[in-house]
């Protein structure tokens, strides 16, 4: 189904095609397939959110690692690359919503990939949470109106910390009403504010560059609160929180045309263009600030660059383009979470499927999902409310839970491949789709590849759950912030084990029932997911 009709025989053949293929799966066509190759560039794009991502952490990687932070963007970038080209192959063999979910459960077990899609899509909730809280990392720079709560703009402050709370809560509000409204307004929506974040990020570029205040030798240095280690350990973390999401065009998958040949694509040329874009801009505020060691750096970060370096009017222009980029982040990330709960939902694996997993015949759009999302992110915005320190808590959590649902793909995908079953015949791995036109494939490369993405992804995991004092809980007192990762991952794998037991129990007591009607009607009988029920 689409949301309007096609206009040629070749495109109703392309839908007919695209609907077909979803149907092997087991899956009625229920969301819109409307997106394009820049529409579903847009949603791994956006997802990331370059401008957004790096004026909110760039602060925090130069307060540990000094200048010499700048490297650890380009090996974030190289590692995950190995992981997105593992995703390429999945998202041309299986374009199906709540792309990590799926792709783990026909990779391992039904059980297992309900652990990998539980951890993700409670990782992106908090990754939404995070990215509105960015607003306040701006707003206040360009008008001291935007800082309602209390004098203090800064995010670590108790009065920036609420006033960070406030400003995402409205955010999240305005996003939630775009994400039920209709596919084509959010496709639209994304379209555009896409476009001006990478244009606004190529003229920051550009400028920063051309307001150069010393040479690139300055990024040989650690200064930071720590040393090497230190700066390339916990200076890494702002280039992680950046460069994940990319994986977004294929939990599109099934809004998007011919998604075998275009989420394979887009998936990479999205992480690509971020991360070079987000490597140029730190260089550039590097290069541009008027002092490394004022302090000023690892406190206000970018913004304080824009407007010292550029001017006022020109750096609050462009901090205006900021303030759109965080928005459609914002939006696109909601987006994402929401498809993976629907993907889950329409499986009949989560509490409250049946509602969860409807779409609007009219709009294409599954509004549960969006509603919990939105609501659960505006939860977890409020702990800033607690404490200034939730800010980084929620900030690394996220990253680390996403960081591990996404080994949960490569660790399967290297399992299945040193015991010879990928590619595997029989289901579009053979590697040529329904036309006989190739599949997207790292052929004699895609073993080594795929051993140093797990081996990349284990160990940032690992890193951004280190309960580093010094990190999470530089004021003292506070050690709930400072184990808050590990705590908060333990915490959702205990509630979704004690789910799995009930709902055991609960399907035991009933096991002479017939399946729901919506869920037989979705699922195949040979389909993994059909399986993964408990």
């Amino acid at each position: 189904m689409t949301a309007t009709a096609p206009h040629s025989e070749a495109e109703e053949a392309a839908a007919a095609a695209d609907a077909a293929a979803l149907a092997g799966f087991g899956y009625r066509q229920e969301l819109h397939r409307t997106l394009g190759r820049y529409a579903s560039f847009a949603a791994g794009f956006s997802f990331i959110s370059v401008v957004t991502t790096v004026f909110q952490f760039f602060a925090f990687g130069y307060s540990f690692g000094g200048a010499a932070f700048f490297w650890t963007w380009p090996a974030v970038l190289l590692g995950q690359l190995l992981v997105a080209a593992c995703f390429a192959e999945l998202a041309a063999r299986y374009p199906i919503s709540g792309a990590i979910y799926q792709w783990s459960t026909r990779l391992s077990t039904p059980a297992f990939g309900w652990y990998a899609g539980w951890i993700m899509v409670i990782g992106q909730i908090v990754v939404v949470a995070a990215a509105a809280l960015a607003l306040q990392m701006v707003l206040p720079a360009i008008w001291s109106g935007f800082q309602i709560l209390g004098g203090d703009p800064a995010p670590f402050s108790a009065s920036g910390a609420a006033n960070a709370a406030v400003l995402a809560v409205a955010l999240l509000a305005l996003t939630t009403v775009v994400n039920v409204l209709d596919n084509k307004v959010l496709s639209a929506v994304n379209r555009i504010g896409v476009t001006a974040e990478i244009v606004g990020a190529v003229l920051i570029i550009v400028l920063l560059f051309t307001h150069a205040e010393r040479g690139t030798g300055v990024t040989l240095h650690t200064g930071g609160e720590g040393g090497a280690v230190t700066a390339v350990l916990v200076g890494s973390f702002a280039a992680a929180y950046v460069l994940i999401g990319f994986d977004s065009a294929g939990e599109m998958s099934e809004e998007t045309h011919n998604p075998r040949h275009t989420a394979p694509r887009t998936i990479l040329t999205a992480l690509v263009s971020a991360g070079v874009l987000a490597t140029l801009l730190v260089l550039g505020g590097l290069l541009a600030a008027p002092s490394l060691t004022d302090g000023r750096l690892a406190s206000d970060g970018l913004s304080y660059v824009l407007t010292s370096s550029l001017g006022d009017g020109v750096g609050k222009a462009l901090l205006a383009d900021v303030v759109v980029a965080i928005a459609v982040a914002t939006l696109a990330i909601q987006t994402s979470a929401t498809r993976m709960l629907f993907s889950m939902a329409r499986d009949g694996v989560l509490p409250a499927s049946r509602t969860l997993a409807k779409v609007s015949p009219s709009t294409g759009m599954p509004k549960g999902p969006a509603l919990v999302v939105g609501v659960g992110a505006a939860g977890l915005c409020l702990l800033n409310l607690a404490s200034p320190e939730a800010f980084l808590a929620i900030g690394t959590t996220c990253i680390a839970m996403l960081y591990l649902a996404y080994a949960m793909v490569t660790g399967p995908m290297l399992v299945r491949r040193l015991r010879g079953g990928w590619p595997a015949a029989g289901d579009m791995a053979g590697g040529v789709d329904e036309t006989g036109k190739p599949l997207f494939s790292l052929g004699r490369w895609g073993l080594p590849i795929n051993v140093l993405a797990l081996v990349y992804g284990l160990f940032m995991t690992v890193n951004l759950a280190w309960p580093r004092a010094a990190v999470y809980d530089p004021s003292g007192g506070h050690w709930y912030f400072q184990w808050f990762t590990a705590l908060f991952l333990g915490g959702s794998v205990l509630l979704g084990a004690a789910y799995r037991k009930w709902r055991a129990r609960t399907t035991d007591s009933a096991s002479s029932s017939p399946a729901p009607a919506e869920t037989a009607a979705r699922l195949s009988p040979a389909s993994p997911a059909g399986r993964a029920c408990p």
